[in-house]
């Protein structure tokens, strides 16, 4: 079946993008490599966001009880690029964080700062002051824009390490040294300097934890950014001629003007880069409506869906378990939804089949990418889900190449395991000030190196089976083993620590740690975790500690033999859960 389907998307792909259409895929070369290139589309994100105007009174963006169409979006990023650039002195390429919630702001900051030419960093909210140090420090932050819990924070950094702060939706004390991002600012009407901006010009640089104790920047031009938009659009405008077709095999009339306008729920933080790319920059292609929650609670979302009639559903694996498990799933009527999607982990094949059985009729999908690769990857849904519920599906066509690498890079035969690369102009260009890391992940010939572990089948599906890097994917967030590993060696009661991934149904993997203290020493896992609280995002800190009497098992190196303390622990868990 997934052969078939294959078959049609892969022709209806090839007219979407053929020569003459708008999005006419021509081989250009850039950065000293021949890639496959959208021909018609806008180059920089300035531009891409025009898009807006295009859909004007259409509505956009739906928070609790506020809404804005796309024109009133545009309009408002307009009066707040103009505020950076007269009030704070923000010029093309200085760097600027974002660190909030789901906000309409968070919105309005990203377009405002594109506009102008600097360079958007968006900061996971659920960091802690020292990561926030670290952040504003390796990026050389001009500003910051964050609401007021995270503005809090960003007051317990050391002052000559903080940039101003503007605090969006204060309620009440504003930090001395920060000033409050008023609505007049937004209402003013005001429009910014126009800056001359290069498709090869620095967009963004988005924090991603890799093997390494700190996250690295990942830096994101222009037009890899606004590439991935439209390599997901060109996805899902084949997806919607297929659904046409098969409409019209059943005798039904679909006529795509006269159908509803698309609304998507935005569950996952703006912050990572599924919800900046597939999920909000999409709208401004599709005239989508995005109805943003504050935070993930399934029946505010059920109620959301039932309310905005929702179309369009992508979150972490655990948010779709938690939409077909939960007892009063049909207290809600949810029969607006056509897809629901998934990315940030994996997610377990016996749950593919449960999501057809919970929301028959419905498409389920899955998708892999990384921040390096601008969130494009591989995608797998529809029929070819059901077929093949282990994979996450064949590299997204027209701009996505993939190979399977041994240890020299070489490309491996079909089925044989290695580690699975990317190329396409969606690529970040590299890791910010860090030569070192950026070498030994992105190849001169423009692959990136993922770290994950997998094979393509003959079919050319996608299938992951391990990782290669050291970190764990908690819910979609990727933590870094060094960096829990090295606060828990602060601890001075600390001699030795591991920390790995542990398999969980929920969130697909929890940190787990086993600890061994100095000689005399007295410390439980509550009080480690106490600890940690002060130093780490709470999504970092280990749900299992096992303190153990004797020395970790070491390797012949003298390394302690993570591996054989994963297995026999993640069996131990296995064992008592």
């Amino acid at each position: 079946m997934s052969v078939a389907f294959d078959k049609t998307y892969d022709a209806i792909l090839a007219a979407m993008t053929g020569p003459g259409t708008q999005l006419e895929v021509h081989e250009a070369a850039i950065g000293g490599n021949t890639l496959p290139m959208f021909k018609n589309v806008p180059a920089t994100m300035a531009d891409f966001l025009k898009l807006a105007l295009l859909h004007g009174d259409k509505e956009f963006i739906v928070y609790e009880g506020e809404r804005y169409t796309f024109a009133q979006t545009y309009a408002r990023a307009e009066a707040l690029a103009a505020c950076l650039q007269n009030d704070w002195h923000v010029a093309k390429g200085d760097r600027v964080v974002i660190a909030m919630r789901n906000y309409p702001e968070w919105i309005f900051a990203f377009m405002a700062i594109a506009m102008i030419g600097a360079i958007a960093v968006p900061l996971n909210a659920w960091w802690q002051a020292e990561e926030f140090t670290y952040a504003l420090s390796d990026s050389d932050a001009r500003l910051a824009i964050a609401d007021e819990e995270r503005a809090s924070r960003l007051a317990q950094v050391p002052h000559e390490q903080r940039p101003p702060v503007l605090v969006v939706r204060p309620s009440g004390f504003v930090n001395g040294g920060m000033t409050a991002l008023s609505d007049s600012v937004f209402e003013s009407g005001a429009k910014p300097t126009p800056v001359a901006i290069d498709p090869e010009d620095d967009l963004s640089i988005m924090y991603t934890s890799g093997s390494t104790g700190y996250p690295k920047g990942a830096v994101s031009r222009q037009r890899g950014m606004v590439s991935a938009v439209f390599n997901y659009t060109a996805a899902g405008l084949t997806m919607l001629q297929i659904t046409m077709q098969d409409a019209a095999a059943r005798g039904e009339t679909v006529d795509p003007n006269a159908m509803p306008q698309p609304v998507a729920l935005l569950p996952v933080p703006l912050f990572h880069i599924t919800g900046l790319v597939p999920i909000l920059l999409v709208c401004f292609v599709i005239g989508r409506k995005l109805v943003i929650m504050h935070k993930w609670d399934v029946v505010t979302a059920f109620r959301l869906i039932e309310q905005e009639k929702v179309t369009y559903f992508t979150g972490v694996p655990t948010m779709s378990l938690e939409l077909m498990q939960h007892p009063d799933r049909d207290k809600f009527d949810l029969s607006s939804l056509v897809d629901i999607g998934g990315g940030g982990a994996a997610r377990p094949a016996e749950h593919v089949g449960r999501l057809k059985a919970a929301f028959p009729g419905r498409n389920p999908g899955i998708g892999y990418g990384l921040t390096e690769t601008n969130g494009v990857g591989a995608m797998n849904s529809r029929e070819s889900y059901y077929d093949k519920p282990t994979s996450t599906g064949r590299p997204t066509r027209p701009l996505v190449e993939m190979k399977i690498a041994g240890d020299d890079g070489a490309a491996l035969p079909t089925g044989a395991v290695g580690e699975v690369c990317i190329r396409s102009i969606c690529n970040v260009r590299g890791y910010w000030k860090k030569p070192e890391a950026t070498a030994e992940a992105f190849t001169t010939d423009g692959w990136f190196r993922t770290g994950d572990l997998g094979y393509l089948d003959d079919e050319g599906y996608l299938f992951i089976v391990d990782r290669k890097k050291d970190i764990i994917i908690r819910g979609g967030e990727n933590i870094a083993c060094l960096e829990v590993e090295s606060a828990i060696y602060h601890h001075p009661a600390v001699a030795e620590v591991a920390v790995f991934g542990l398999p969980d149904e929920r969130l697909g993997e929890i940190v787990g740690a086993v600890v061994y203290l100095k000689p005399g020493e007295r410390v439980d896992a509550e009080d480690l975790r106490d600890y940690l609280a002060q130093h780490l995002a709470a999504f970092k800190i280990p749900a299992r500690i096992w303190l153990v009497a004797d020395p970790l098992p070491k390797l012949g190196s003298g390394k302690i033999d993570k591996v054989m303390l994963r297995k026999a622990y993640r069996e131990l868990a296995k064992a008592v859960a």
